[in-house]
């Protein structure tokens, strides 16, 4: 079956940096649009970025210039570089895979930005 497991979450103080990565199996990964969403205690969850098949990504505007999303086909992952994390950017950070009417999710990992 499709998984998507992620991992790189953490204490982290702002300012800071951390790496997430997102490992999927059981898909053809290369034709699925992979994102990122994060949701904090209290809130929806929201999008942080997402990267098309062909390489095509767009970002929240409270991320541009701070997070970037690659994938690495060969290795079936996604990574988000996130720069300059603010505590605001606290939150459990899900992957998820999109092809037409296919939609799977990871199983989050956490992200805390405090001092």
């Amino acid at each position: 079956q499709v998984q998507l497991v992620e991992s790189g979450g953490g204490l982290v103080q702002p300012g800071g940096s951390l790496r997430l990565s997102c490992a999927g199996s059981g898909l053809t990964f290369s034709i699925y649009s992979m994102g990122w969403y994060r949701q904090a205690p209290g809130n929806q969850r929201e999008l942080v970025a997402r990267i098309s098949r062909g390489g095509n990504t767009n970002y929240a505007d409270s991320v541009k210039d701070r997070f970037t999303i690659s994938r690495d086909n060969a290795k079936n992952t996604v990574f988000l570089q996130m720069n300059s994390l603010k505590p605001e950017d606290t939150a459990v950070y899900y992957c998820d895979a999109r092809y037409g009417l296919e939609h799977f999710w990871g199983q989050g990992t956490q992200v805390t930005v405090s001092s």
